[in-house]
């Protein structure tokens, strides 16, 4: 069982659906894929949240959870990123009404030792340049991949295409693929990824689930796991990336067979966050609640 770094945004989300409202819970990238990847291996999360807001039981929280947050920086006076947006019925749209930075407009990671040695690593959707840093500060990676997002896609594309050339794969949304490829099918988009420089991609597909395709030519497609209780979906694409990534450290191994493996991880894992606001469903599960999903997949998928 290998470790792994993950470098994501922390945020405090206020989360608006027809039914229901949650004010200021715990989100953001780097939060949603550390617990992802912790049910799976020990995970060095890394980040920066506001001293005036982040709580003491946000902290305990996280490491009663495997995860380790040395790297988290605590900055003294400063507010934690926030965020609020509305669901439409279908839990598939949503609208941003506010989001603020706050401590965020800048971050650098400045990884420990122990952080940056870590040989599977993934770069939450975060700043091209955070990312960068985090490259170029690792110790014989094995593994590391990339997450982004129309923002970064749009506004520091240079700086997104030299991450690119530096990863091993890259997972984003099938809009985001859309707009980084130039493309409209999703198989055309993951073959001009790969021309940027990740050896593979793997495209969310949301409710209709997910491609993974590699430069060897390999492909598969699994759907998304049969939920009948969906209650709000944030933080599952990036607890999707984050289980995918746990599963493959705990294996140390990055073949196609595993891979595919950690795709329906990653897919289960990810359902239980859709259950209930923020980690509320993901805190009541066990790795045992999560392979009993893997089996159905694996049963519903057989022929």
């Amino acid at each position: 069982m290998a470790d792994l770094l993950i470098v994501g945004s922390f945020a405090f989300d206020t989360i608006n659906t027809q039914t229901a409202r949650r004010e200021n819970v715990l989100g953001g990238t780097g939060s949603h894929a550390s617990y992802g990847a912790s049910f799976y291996t020990k995970v060095f999360a890394s980040g920066r949240v506001g001293g005036a807001d982040w709580k003491d039981e946000d902290s305990k929280m996280l490491q009663a959870h495997n995860i380790n947050i040395e790297n988290l920086q605590i900055v003294p006076g400063e507010k934690t990123t926030s965020w609020e947006a509305v669901y439409e019925a279908d839990m598939n749209n949503r609208s941003t009404l506010s989001f603020c930075p706050n401590c965020c407009v800048e971050f650098h990671p400045n990884l420990t030792e122990a952080a940056r040695k870590c040989p599977y690593i993934f770069l939450a959707n975060n700043s091209p340049a955070s990312q960068m840093e985090v490259i170029e500060s690792a110790i014989a990676p094995k593994l590391i991949v990339a997450d982004t997002m129309d923002y970064y896609i749009n506004g520091f594309r240079g700086e997104l295409d030299e991450v690119l050339k530096k990863v091993d794969g890259l997972i984003l949304n099938d809009s985001e693929a859309q707009l980084l490829a130039g493309k409209t099918d999703l198989f055309e988009c993951a073959d001009e990824i790969l021309k940027m420089g990740p050896n593979f991609v793997i495209i969310k597909k949301g409710a209709h689930g997910s491609l993974f395709q590699n430069k060897d030519g390999k492909v598969c497609v699994f759907p998304a796991y049969p939920s009948r209780k969906v209650i709000e979906p944030t933080g599952a694409g990036d607890c999707f990336a984050g289980a995918f990534m746990g599963y493959l450290a705990s294996q140390e191994n990055c073949d196609f067979e595993t891979i595919k493996k950690a795709m329906i991880y990653a897919t289960v894992t990810a359902s239980f966050t859709i259950e209930d606001f923020s980690f509320d469903a993901l805190k009541r599960s066990t790795r045992a609640d999560i392979d009993r999903r893997f089996e159905e997949m694996r049963e519903m998928l057989r022929f």
